[in-house]
């Protein structure tokens, strides 16, 4: 995760760290990532991840989850992201001088 230059930590509630407590006891300090063969990732949780982006610290919007799967999510969502920036600042194609009518 990179926080350097980020605000994220600085719009985490004051109350964090209970909320951290509070989440890695209810998901029993285990990864809760389900993989579709494997089932349930058998790693020790160690991040408290947001299951929507975003600022909505409610308990119903946090897992745990283990260093290797927060960082697996984390990288598809930065690469789906990157993507539709892509897309969105990329000029329309404009047609070969050639080929135009």
């Amino acid at each position: 995760m990179a926080w350097a230059g980020s605000t994220r930590r600085q719009r985490l509630p004051k109350d964090w760290p209970a909320i951290v407590r509070r989440i890695k006891r209810r998901d029993q300090y285990r990864c809760t990532t389900v993989f579709e063969i494997a089932g349930r990732c058998t790693s020790r949780g160690t991040d408290v991840d947001h299951i929507t982006p975003g600022d909505d610290h409610s308990d119903d919007n946090l897992r745990l989850l283990c260093r290797w799967c927060h960082v697996q999510k984390s990288a598809r969502e930065g690469g789906t992201a990157a993507a539709l920036t892509r897309v969105r600042t990329q000029r329309p194609p404009t047609a070969h001088p050639a080929l135009e009518d």
